[in-house]
C-alpha cells in the first residue's frame, strides 16, 4: 500500500513538473443520514415496508441527481428502525436516530409512538416528518413537528358526516382500539354524525392486539344499528368484519385510512363488500404524480403501491429541496426553509404547511369495496 501511494503521489509530482494538467481527486461524498421510524414486524408491519419503500425510492432518486449541498458533494443513507407501534418501543429509537446523528426522520407511522418521540427529535433540532394523523401531534407547541397526512380531524368529519348525509345512515356503533389515533378519529367520527343527525346508539373499545370481537359484536348486533365504525387499524378490522358476518350482521364496517388496504380485503374476502373507508388525499390514479410514480414504484420494488408510498416519498422530498434551498445539511439551517416549503410533489400540486407542520392541502377520499376492489366515492380538500 505504501508503495502505491508513493506511486500516485509521484506521478501527481511529475505531471506538475512536466506542466501537464495537475491530478485532481474527486471528494468522497459527505454521507448524510436519514432516520425513519414505523412497524416493520407486527401486525402492522405491511404498513411500514410501503411507508419505509416511498422514503428508500426518493434517497434513490436525490443520490441519482448527485447533489451539492454546501460545497460539497453528499449522498444520503437510510437509518430505518423498527418501533413495533409500541410508545415504548418508539421512544428508545428515537433517542436511537439521535445518537446516530440523523438530520431528519421521517416517521414515527403510529400518532401512539410519533407523540411520545416528538420532544425528542425537538430538544435535538431535527425535523419530524411523521404519519401521525393524531390532532395532538402537531399541537405540541414544537418547531419540529410536521405531518404527511390531513389528521384525524378532517379525516374522521369527513367520513362521519359522509355516512349520514351521503349513506342517510341513522343509527351508528362505534368501536376504537384505544390507541392515540383510534381514540382521536372515532371521537371525530361521532361528532360529526351527531352534527349530521345520526344517534350513537353503542360504543365499544377493544385494543390493538384483540383478535376475538364476538362479545361485543353481539351487543352491537342486539342495537340494530346501520352501519358500524371501527377507529384503529386492518390488522384487527379484517377478523371483526369476518365475525360481523358470521354473526349475520349486516351492516357495513366503516373505517379510516388504515382499513383502506388490500389487506382487509385478502382477510375479509366476499365479506368485505360493502365496507367504507375514508383515506387521505387522492386515489393514486387520480394524483398529479401518481401514474409516474406507480410505474417508478412498481419498476424498483417489483411490486405496487399498497397507500403510504407516494406521501413517504413527497415528505422525503421536501426535507432535500429544504436542504438545497438552505444549502446545508444542518437541520438547525434547512429548519426554516422547511416549514416555508412550497413544491409540487407526486400527491398535490402544492405541498406547504401551515403554523403548526399540517398539510395544507390534505384532503380525504371516500372509498367503497365493489366487487373485492377498493372504489372512490368522493375527494374533498385536495388541491390537485
Amino acid at each position: 500500500m505504501k508503495m502505491q501511494k508513493s506511486f500516485v503521489s509521484a506521478a501527481c509530482v511529475l505531471g506538475a513538473t512536466l506542466s501537464i494538467a495537475p491530478c485532481v481527486f474527486a471528494a468522497a461524498p459527505v454521507e448524510v443520514k436519514i432516520g425513519f421510524a414505523a412497524p416493520l414486524t407486527g401486525g402492522q408491519a405491511h404498513y411500514g415496508a410501503d411507508f419505509k419503500s416511498g422514503v428508500q425510492l426518493a434517497i434513490d432518486d436525490m443520490n441519482a441527481a448527485n447533489p451539492v449541498i454546501g460545497g460539497k458533494p453528499v449522498h444520503f443513507v437510510l437509518d430505518a428502525q423498527d418501533d413495533q407501534a409500541d410508545p415504548r418501543t418508539g421512544t428508545t429509537v428515537a433517542q436511537k436516530l439521535v445518537d446516530d446523528g440523523v438530520v431528519a426522520v421521517i416517521g414515527h407511522y403510529n400518532s401512539g409512538t410519533s407523540i411520545p418521540a416528538a420532544p425528542i427529535y425537538a430538544k435535538a433540532g431535527i425535523p419530524e416528518i411523521a404519519m401521525a394523523t393524531a390532532p395532538t401531534y402537531t399541537r405540541l407547541g414544537l418547531p419540529t413537528t410536521f405531518r404527511l397526512l390531513t389528521s384525524d380531524t378532517q379525516l374522521g368529519s369527513v367520513l362521519g358526516d359522509y355516512a349520514v348525509k351521503g349513506l342517510k345512515f341513522k343509527r351508528l356503533a362505534i368501536v376504537d382500539d384505544r390507541t392515540a389515533y383510534g381514540q382521536g378519529v372515532a371521537e371525530e367520527f361521532s361528532k360529526a354524525a351527531k352534527a349530521a343527525g345520526a344517534t350513537i346508539v353503542d360504543q365499544e373499545y377493544t385494543s390493538d392486539k384483540a383478535v376475538d370481537f364476538r362479545a361485543i359484536l353481539t351487543k352491537i348486533k342486539a342495537a340494530n344499528v346501520d352501519a358500524v365504525f371501527y377507529g384503529g387499524a386492518d390488522t384487527q378490522a379484517a377478523p371483526m368484519l369476518k365475525q360481523m358476518r358470521s354473526l349475520a350482521i349486516k351492516a357495513p364496517l366503516i373505517g379510516p385510512d388504515m382499513v383502506q388496504s388490500a389487506n382487509l380485503i385478502k382477510v375479509a374476502g366476499e365479506a368485505s363488500d360493502g365496507t367504507l373507508a375514508a383515506s387521505e388525499g387522492s386515489p393514486l390514479a387520480q394524483m398529479p404524480g401518481g401514474k409516474a410514480f406507480a410505474d417508478h414504484y412498481q419498476k424498483r420494488f417489483s411490486q405496487p403501491v399498497e397507500l403510504y408510498a407516494p406521501y413517504a416519498y413527497d415528505g422525503t422530498m421536501a426535507v432535500f429541496n429544504a436542504m438545497k434551498k438552505a444549502d446545508s445539511t444542518d437541520p438547525h439551517v434547512f429548519l426554516s426553509a422547511l416549514k416555508a416549503t412550497n413544491m409540487k410533489g407526486v400527491t398535490t400540486s402544492e405541498l406547504s404547511y401551515d403554523q403548526y407542520g399540517d398539510l395544507k392541502y390534505g384532503g380525504v377520499t371516500v372509498y367503497k369495496v365493489v366487487g373485492g376492489e377498493w372504489k372512490p366515492l368522493q375527494t374533498v380538500g385536495v388541491k390537485d
